[in-house]
């Protein structure tokens, strides 16, 4: 307890807090407050990322146990959320839009048969070159919507990266303005307390600035370099999905 107290008595930044004027705490106060929201919005989005990434495999393995059959994969049992599970979502979106396409194709043939006197049959529908294009883009739709889902907030650390620095500079420049400002204005054997405050606030603030940034930035470009892995990632099931479903549902043209 007492070298919890000690090292929070010689605390630099503290000390600078102290002895800084208004100006010069809200700076270190915002710093405080911006490394709290950036070093928040970091964890929670390398949290999310790895989490949609181990429910994604875990849906993938699922898949392939019914790849010869696309549209019978039951995912009620799976979790639902579409930030937490992106695979799912497109598989979802697919399954979506190509049942609606099968039915579209269905009721038309019947209707077909039926104004030509034909015997309506409950014959399976097929779709066409057109429908799986139409399927391609609603899958294109459904990434873009996840990788959305997925960079939301990011703009919080590109935020930090470009204003910490920024912060931590005009508490630098602030802090050794007041020291010359008090400098001419106090008495000569006040002047190296005045030198240290002013100093201290100076160095703090650009440390600050620079612990702000340094992990924004890193935690920036990591998670980006991730989301774009993992966009790749969804190209390839959404492709290895809608090649499944045209391979058991498109006519062949046997003419």
């Amino acid at each position: 307890m007492s070298v919890n107290f000690l090292f929070l008595g010689s605390n630099p930044f503290l000390e600078a807090y102290v002895h800084s004027d208004f100006l010069g705490k809200g700076i270190i106060l915002g710093l405080v407050v911006l490394s709290i929201i950036s070093w928040g919005v970091l964890l929670h989005k390398v949290w999310l990322t790895r989490h949609a990434r181990k429910a994604s495999l875990r849906f993938i393995e699922a898949f392939q146990l019914q790849r010869l059959n696309p549209l019978s994969l039951d995912c009620e049992n799976l979790p639902r959320s579409q930030a937490m599970n992106p695979f799912m979502s497109i598989y979802l979106a697919l399954k979506k839009c190509t049942m609606e396409m099968l039915n579209k194709n269905r009721r038309f043939t019947q209707a077909h048969k039926a104004l030509g006197g034909q015997p309506v049959q409950d014959e399976p529908s097929f779709l066409s070159p057109a429908d799986v294009d139409f399927v391609e883009v609603h899958l294109s739709s459904t990434i873009a919507m996840q990788i959305k889902d997925l960079e939301k907030n990011l703009y919080i650390l590109a935020t930090t990266v470009s204003l910490a620095p920024f912060l931590g500079l005009l508490g630098t420049v602030w802090g050794i303005l007041t020291t010359f400002s008090e400098l001419q204005m106090g008495a000569a054997g006040n002047s190296n307390q005045l030198v240290i405050g002013g100093l201290s606030l100076a160095l703090a603030t650009t440390v600050l600035g620079l612990l702000d940034a340094i992990p924004a930035l890193i935690g920036y470009n990591y998670l980006k370099s991730t989301i774009r892995d993992f966009e790749t990632d969804m190209q390839k099931f959404s492709t290895e999905v809608l090649a499944s479903v045209e391979l058991q549902y498109r006519r062949v043209d046997v003419s």
